[in-house]
């Protein structure tokens, strides 16, 4: 391992994570005037730290092993996936309901919006949802999608889609969704959780490893993403979107996370 080579790659992903955050703080006044570059300002910012978080794969890979974890498996799987294109998957939830034509439509709609919860440090208020109908088509083989990725034997695909799926808990979202009756369409995953939760197991075997963190944002993450957050990836957060006429009148000034709901169902039934 080139120990230059990797501290550079680190700095790269840390200085990205900070501009994507700067984006979410600007969306919320940039929406209310151009709602399609706050959206997509945001969309290609996310992007970019998936691009960083490559490049880190790159140049580390021989000293840790990406494929054996499903947080950092994911990750290099929708990175390949966006950065290719050879699909029409992974359009985030923002650009699905408010840049596509006629939002209106949507009136009455409800999507289940499905987040890991955190073990430590603050839960991020930042979200990057995309429809878990989607990583089924790219990376399950059992799915016989048009949109699959067809690298390596189908044997060895599923073996790696089946670390992410059980890793990550998919089933459970599933079940939820089974049971409050949305249609796969509605599912929405938040990457997000698995992105910290990846980048903390990247950063602190790179840390044990020798690997400085050098320059400010390298600094300013270190001791937050090696120490201090910690994702459950065994437990979710479920929350409900509906569209309806204060949604629709206000847009996406009203963001996600103001407009969404948690719910516990279990609790429901007690109540009922």
């Amino acid at each position: 391992m080139e120990k230059e080579i990797v501290q550079r790659a680190v700095s790269r992903l840390a200085n990205t994570m900070r501009i994507y955050g700067e984006e979410h703080i600007r969306y919320k006044g940039l929406v209310a005037i151009d709602k399609e570059e706050a959206i997509e300002n945001l969309d290609r910012a996310w992007e970019a730290t998936l691009e960083a978080f490559h490049t880190l794969y790159d140049v580390s890979k021989d000293d840790f092993d990406y494929f054996a974890q499903p947080d950092t498996s994911l990750l290099i799987a929708l990175r390949n996936a966006l950065h290719h294109r050879d699909h029409s998957l992974f359009s985030s939830l923002l650009p699905e309901l408010w840049l596509n034509e006629g939002a209106e439509r949507l009136e009455g709609a409800a999507f289940l919006l499905a987040g890991h919860k955190s073990r430590g440090g603050a839960r991020s208020c930042m979200h990057h949802f995309v429809k878990l109908e989607d990583i089924y088509s790219r990376l399950d083989p059992s799915k016989n999608s048009s949109e699959l990725l067809r690298l390596g034997k189908p044997s060895d695909i599923q073996k790696r889609f089946n670390l992410i799926a059980e890793g990550l808990e998919f089933k459970k979202v599933l079940a939820e969704a089974q049971a409050e009756r949305y249609s796969e369409k509605k599912v929405y995953l938040d990457i997000m959780p698995i992105f910290i939760s990846g980048v903390c197991r990247v950063f602190k075997a790179l840390k044990l490893l020798g690997i400085e963190f050098k320059g400010y944002d390298a600094k300013t993450y270190e001791q937050c993403f090696t120490e201090e957050l910690e994702v459950d990836l065994t437990s979710f957060e479920f929350k409900i979107l509906r569209i309806n006429m204060i949604q629709l009148h206000l847009g996406p000034t009203l963001t996600i996370n103001e407009a969404a709901t948690t719910y516990f169902r279990k609790r429901r039934e007690e109540d009922a």
